[in-house]
């Protein structure tokens, strides 16, 4: 519905660019067997991809609710790992990480929703829709 939102940077492409960048290191990372440069090139890429998801997904244009409560949760089991350790039992692991999942899902659900209808008000209004 309506046009896609333009990014923070205006008419430069800067996600994409991240996006390709990462991709690009993290194969070089693979080349060379070199597990740092492999984690920094799918950093980069997972900002922009980020960027790019969160505004669609802010803006109402597209619902990216999925990818971005997977991103926290991600995130949030990566330190619990380098914490505590790699768990023998990963039950435990999915306990905490589901329902913290589910909660950042139905709440991003619930914005996109609210942001949904709002875009669609603009749209029909013929006005255009409020970037983030």
């Amino acid at each position: 519905m309506g046009e896609r939102p333009r990014g923070l940077f205006g008419g430069v492409p800067v996600s994409e660019v991240a996006i390709l960048a990462g991709m690009i290191v993290a194969v070089v990372g693979v080349v060379e067997h070199a597990r740092v440069t492999i984690i920094i090139g799918l950093v980069i890429c997972a900002l922009g991809v980020v960027e790019v998801t969160g505004r669609e997904h802010f803006t109402g244009y597209r619902s990216h609710s999925a990818l971005l409560a997977a991103v926290p949760t991600v995130a949030l089991e990566a330190i619990v790992v380098g914490v505590f350790g790699d768990p023998s039992d990963r039950a435990w692991l999915l306990l905490i990480m589901v329902p913290v999942f589910a909660l950042l899902f139905f709440a991003l659900r619930q914005r996109f929703r609210i942001a949904r209808q709002a875009r669609a008000a603009q749209v029909a209004r013929g006005a255009a829709p409020r970037v983030g």
